[in-house]
C-alpha cells in the first residue's frame, strides 16, 4: 500500500494499482532516442504485475500504531515483505516464463539493495532462505526459457539485465508518481537506445499532477495516467477498525500527465 498525504489525512493506494501505473508507463515508453525493449508484451505484463503478491495483503492490511493508518509498503515489518515475495512465483507462473522471471529478479533485487531485514537473526535467515530459493527458480526458468526457439534471443545476461533495470526504474517512477512529486527528482542509470542517462521529473507549478520529463522516453507526445485510491481522514488504534474503515472509505480518482519539458 503506498500513501498519498494530504491536508486531512491520506489517500491510500494499493500496491497493484501502483504496479498498474507501472505497466502502463511500460506500454508508452521508447523512442529514437530510449530504443525499444523486447519482447515487449513480456516485459509490459511483467512491470503490470510485479506486486500481485500483494494482492492478499491489501485485502487484509495491518495497522500501524504509530500512524494509526494501514502501514505503507516502506514500514513492513521484514517477515511480512519475505513472506508475501514468497509466494510470488506461484501467482505468476500461470502467465508465462518471461513475465515470471522478470518479477521475480524485481523481487530479490528489492532485498539485495533494501537491506533492513539484516537487523535481526529471525528475519536474515527468512530472507537468505528466501533468496536461495528465488534463485534457483531463476536460474531454471532460464534454463527454459534458452532453450525455446522463441526466447531464446531474449534471454541472453544482457536483455535480461536491462529489462530487469527497466522494470525497476518503472517500478520507482510509478511510486514517486502516485505518492504525489512534490518537487524536482532525478532517476539515474536509465537505459537509452546508445548507454544510460539520468530522468528528470518535475511538477509544472508545484501541481504534482502535472509532471515534466527531461529527456523524454516517451512514443506519444504526453503520457496520461489514471488511478484509484481511498481516502482515510481518521486514524485509529484497532486493526479491526482500521479494516472497516479501509472498507467503507470514499473512492477517488487521480490523474498524473506527463509532458516533455
Amino acid at each position: 500500500m503506498l500513501h498519498r498525504q494530504t491536508p486531512t489525512g491520506i489517500i491510500a493506494i494499493a500496491q497493484p494499482t501502483h504496479a498498474w501505473i507501472a505497466g502502463c508507463l511500460a506500454q508508452a515508453w521508447g523512442n529514437q532516442d530510449f530504443g525499444n525493449f523486447t519482447p515487449r508484451e513480456e516485459v509490459c505484463l511483467g512491470a503490470a504485475i510485479h506486486d500481485i503478491g500483494w494482492v492478499f495483503w491489501e485485502n487484509e492490511p495491518t495497522l500501524n500504531l504509530q500512524t494509526g493508518y494501514p502501514h505503507n509498503f516502506m514500514e513492513l515489518p521484514s517477515e511480512i515483505s519475505v513472506k508475501i515475495w514468497s509466494g510470488v512465483k506461484h501467482l505468476t507462473s500461470s502467465y508465462g516464463r518471461y513475465a515470471a522471471l522478470l518479477v521475480s529478479l524485481h523481487g530479490t533485487g528489492l532485498f539485495e539493495r533494501f537491506r533492513k531485514w539484516e537487523n535481526s537473526p529471525e528475519s536474515t535467515q527468512l530472507v537468505e532462505e528466501y533468496l536461495q530459493q528465488e534463485y534457483a527458480y531463476q536460474k531454471q526458468l532460464v534454463n527454459y526459457l534458452q532453450n525455446d526457439s522463441y526466447y531464446a534471443n531474449h534471454t541472453t545476461p544482457e536483455v535480461i539485465q536491462r529489462n530487469r533495470k527497466l522494470v525497476a526504474i518503472w517500478d520507482l517512477l510509478s511510486l514517486a508518481l502516485c505518492m504525489g512529486l512534490r518537487e524536482e527528482r532525478q532517476f539515474h542509470d536509465i537505459p537509452t537506445a546508445s548507454g544510460e542517462t539520468t530522468l528528470t521529473l518535475s511538477p509544472v507549478d508545484d501541481n504534482f499532477d502535472k509532471i515534466k520529463v527531461e529527456p523524454w522516453a516517451f512514443e506519444r507526445d504526453e503520457v496520461k495516467l489514471n488511478y484509484d485510491g481511498r481516502v482515510l481522514n481518521e486514524k485509529v488504534t484497532d486493526e479491526t477498525q482500521m479494516r472497516q474503515a479501509l472498507a467503507n472509505a470514499e473512492w477517488v480518482n487521480m490523474s498524473t500527465v506527463l509532458i516533455p519539458m
